[in-house]
């Protein structure tokens, strides 16, 4: 066997073997879920409740939330977190919020947390919508905000343009996760391969609300050209995109452009809503 043409078929085995790592081991490439006992105890300055719903579509689930509450609420936050971790760090989250006089839902995806059940993209988007059943029976629609973190913007902008609510915030959002895998596997054909496109530039193209971006500049693991394009691929909708010049993946909330578009963001709402 000639040396070009073992480099072929050892070139062919190795593209082969990268498809189906890729295909059947995503979840530990894209999810990093951390466990938490059933009796971990949550301790927050803020009153919350833990909020346990039962899902059975596509398959049985429970999910574990954390519902916080503003002294004089304004209206509620359906918050999607970003890819690693549990509550027991995001649940920090809620004071931000509540500061600013919002309740906040904060849910665990399946094998976050004490959340249970077989993760998947059909599974992320059932367990969003019962999620926002769950506020629809407790607030109007119209005083609920989707908030979308990360991995987290997929799943909210595919809730968004499923449901009723006021406005949609979307924090390090990307135009589709296939977009992602593609820059970081440019040479496998990753829209055969990827289970969770969370293609997000479509499920926008159907939401009439107004829908805020935040992206940092300097985002390491969300290129800020994601984030540019997606803005850009729903242009002629109530969309607006705050820059964060010095901002990267994980860090917005320490800069006081971020604080101050989310201040005038939410009071705007609020006072055209009112």
């Amino acid at each position: 066997m000639s040396f070009l043409l073992k480099f072929v078929i050892g070139t062919a085995v190795i593209y082969v073997m990268l498809c189906i790592v890729l295909y059947f081991f995503q979840e530990k490439v894209i999810f990093f879920p951390q466990k938490l006992p059933k009796d971990y105890h949550f301790t927050f300055q803020d009153q919350f409740e833990e909020v346990f719903l039962e899902n059975d579509e596509p398959s049985a689930a429970r999910i574990h939330a954390l519902h916080f509450f503003a002294p004089q609420s304004k209206g509620v936050i359906l918050y999607f977190h970003g890819n690693a971790g549990s509550l027991a760090g995001w649940g920090q989250v809620g004071r931000a919020f509540t500061t600013l006089g919002y309740d906040v839902l904060i849910p665990d995806y399946r094998g976050y947390g004490k959340s249970s059940g077989k993760l998947s993209q059909a599974a992320l988007f059932s367990d969003a919508k019962l999620c926002y059943d769950y506020l629809k029976g407790r607030y109007p629609a119209e005083d609920i905000i989707i908030y979308g973190r990360s991995i987290g913007t997929g799943v909210a902008s595919h809730l968004a343009s499923e449901v009723s609510f006021r406005f949609l915030i979307l924090e390090t959002p990307f135009y589709s996760l296939s977009q992602i895998a593609r820059s970081y596997f440019p040479v496998l054909p990753v829209n055969l391969l990827i289970r969770y496109p969370f293609e997000s530039h479509k499920y926008l193209s159907s939401v009439d609300t107004p829908i805020y971006i935040f992206h940092g500049l300097k985002d390491e693991i969300v290129a800020y050209a994601s984030g540019k394009k997606l803005e850009e691929s729903l242009a002629g909708k109530n969309v607006e995109m705050i820059t964060i010049p010095h901002g990267n993946h994980n860090n917005l909330a320490q800069f006081e452009k971020y604080w101050e578009g989310l201040k005038r963001v939410l009071s705007n709402e609020e006072t055209e809503n009112n």
